[in-house]
């Protein structure tokens, strides 16, 4: 059988496009999209109001009292925090919100399950109070990290209700209660089984502004957590006696300066995520916390990812993310 193959030239092709570029669109039998396809489109805006398990999960574990629980369920949304003479209303369908100098985008929690986060360094107060205000009025929990005392009070006096924490320099509005981590309800820690939670490690107790930035912002995130301070290398008992608790996290961040060598030694023992965050705590040859976050950065532990310098609000919200419910994403 012979077959004859036609051999197209560059002419033919590209006088077979000019052809059906000039013709008229109701002559083509498809639309041309020559550039792109069509995306899917969003899903729906799907609901966040806490139910009823979750607040009392909270209660039994201690991260609100019964008064906080029921104020929240008769309320949910804290509208006292709002400004009254604000005519912006809900947002499902006004995603992003101008004003001076500030482009707010309220369906950041929609998209990446939680709202945007305040960087307060250099922000002036009112800023941060309208900030917080549109925030509030949109039903999202206010998170502000880096805030100064001096505008933490201004913003105090105008949102009685915000709490801020001096050691953490965090700043939070319609979160109740305050961070509380979980206890252990009987003699032996080890043979209690604790729900996912992240555990929060220092080296030392100048690690602590740090590691109490992680721990807000695990509060803000409704992430349960554990607190071990004060257990780095130089008294290796210290961290052996924890690693049976700690192999019941759902991850780990280990907040240290000097030499930064703690979240190794940590990452050795575990299976789960490390995240290693590198302080600026330490004499001169640390240089700012620059040595740690090389050491850090070198480990040869697997399962160490390293953040910044003093961030302890990234290592939480990564954390938080791994070990957020599944059924809550």
């Amino acid at each position: 059988m012979l077959i004859l193959l036609k051999e197209e030239s560059y002419s033919d092709r590209t006088g077979a496009r000019s052809l059906i570029l000039n013709q008229p669109t109701s002559k083509l039998r498809t639309p041309l999209n020559l550039h792109c396809r069509s995306l899917p489109p969003h899903p729906p805006p799907k609901t966040a109001p806490r139910d009823l398990a979750q607040w009392l999960t909270d209660v039994a574990t201690g991260r609100c009292s019964v008064a906080e629980a029921m104020a929240n369920l008769a309320n949910p949304v804290p509208q006292s925090l709002a400004d009254p003479s604000d005519p912006a209303g809900p947002t499902a369908d006004r995603p992003l919100e101008t004003t001076a100098h500030v482009t707010l985008d309220l369906d950041r929690q929609r998209r990446c399950g939680f709202p945007e986060v305040i960087y307060g360094d250099g922000k002036p107060p009112e800023m941060m109070i309208e900030i917080i205000r549109r925030q509030q009025h949109a039903g999202q929990p206010s998170f502000a990290t880096r805030v100064a005392p001096q505008a933490a009070d201004s913003i105090l006096t105008a949102i009685p209700q915000a709490r801020f924490n001096p050691l953490s320099r965090t700043l939070t509005a319609g979160i109740p209660g305050q961070p509380q981590p979980l206890a252990a309800s009987g003699p032996d820690p080890t043979a209690q089984k604790f729900p996912h939670h992240v555990a929060v490690i220092t080296a030392g107790s100048t690690d602590a502004p740090v590691a109490e930035e992680a721990i807000e912002t695990l509060h803000w995130m409704k992430i349960p957590f554990r607190s071990f301070d004060d257990i780095g290398v130089a008294g290796p008992a210290r961290l052996i006696a924890a690693v049976p608790a700690l192999r019941q996290a759902s991850a780990v961040i280990v907040i240290a300066g000097m030499e930064g060598a703690l979240p190794a030694a940590v990452g050795g023992h575990l299976c789960v995520p490390v995240f290693a965050v590198p302080t600026s705590v330490g004499y001169g040859a640390t240089l700012g916390g620059l040595t740690p976050l090389m050491g850090m950065l070198s480990s040869c532990a697997s399962n160490v990812a390293v953040v910044n310098i003093d961030a302890g609000f990234k290592a939480a919200y990564l954390a938080g993310l791994v070990a957020r419910p599944i059924d809550e994403r």
